[in-house]
């Protein structure tokens, strides 16, 4: 990819966050709600930010709001599909980079690093950390938008590593962070209110 400043994203916060009990997106975090950290974390490394949510999603931070175009919210790959649709009536990229909307602890280089291995036009490229791929976090070539609105026609197609497995991919590790509160993985997400302690415990050992 030449231009990385062209590089769209998008966050997806369309999840029903069961496990957490209530929106992870708008859960407390140092004072502030979760989704407000990964807007400051990714917007600098971006040309533009949309929000995969429904409509009435309560914090919009000034950012489009692009929700699934395919009914009963079917997963983080219908939020790719819109996400999709919106970078290609918006921009010129060649790639949408996604992330969820629970992992406060994003790389500041994240969408450098995966750009330049984005040297293939059709391929997938991820994250992975730790010996362990993160499929949300990623970038898609715009191109598969077609491909992936079929796809999701078959209500049993809804795993992402299942269609990802379809196209070329490449796996782009990042290091972890050491701090004084243990090895942070810089993809963290945040599911449960247990994780949301951890999560605070980081950030203060970050701070210090």
């Amino acid at each position: 990819m030449s231009d990385r400043q062209k590089l769209p994203a998008l966050i997806l916060a369309g999840g029903a966050s069961r496990r957490m009990g209530r929106d992870k997106t708008t859960a407390p975090f140092d004072g502030r709600p979760m989704i407000t950290w990964i807007v400051e974390r990714l917007a600098p490394q971006v040309i533009s930010l949309a929000i995969n949510a429904p409509e009435g999603f309560p914090l919009g931070l000034g950012l489009p709001l692009v929700p699934d175009t395919v009914a009963d919210r079917p997963g983080p790959l219908a939020g790719v599909l819109a996400g999709l649709r919106h970078a290609a009536a918006t921009s010129t990229a060649s790639h949408l980079l996604t992330v969820p909307a629970d992992t406060p602890f994003l790389p500041s280089n994240l969408a450098a690093t995966l750009c330049a291995a984005a040297d293939d036009p059709t391929r997938i490229v991820l994250a992975a950390s730790a010996g362990r791929v993160h499929p949300v976090v990623a970038l898609w070539p715009l191109s598969l938008a077609d491909d992936l609105e079929s796809w999701l026609a078959n209500p049993d197609n809804r795993r992402l590593q299942a269609y990802i497995a379809r196209h070329p991919s490449l796996a782009v590790d990042f290091p972890l962070v050491e701090t004084s509160a243990g090895s942070l993985d810089p993809f963290f997400n945040v599911n449960t209110p247990a994780d949301l302690l951890s999560a605070e415990r980081y950030l203060e050992a970050l701070s210090k």
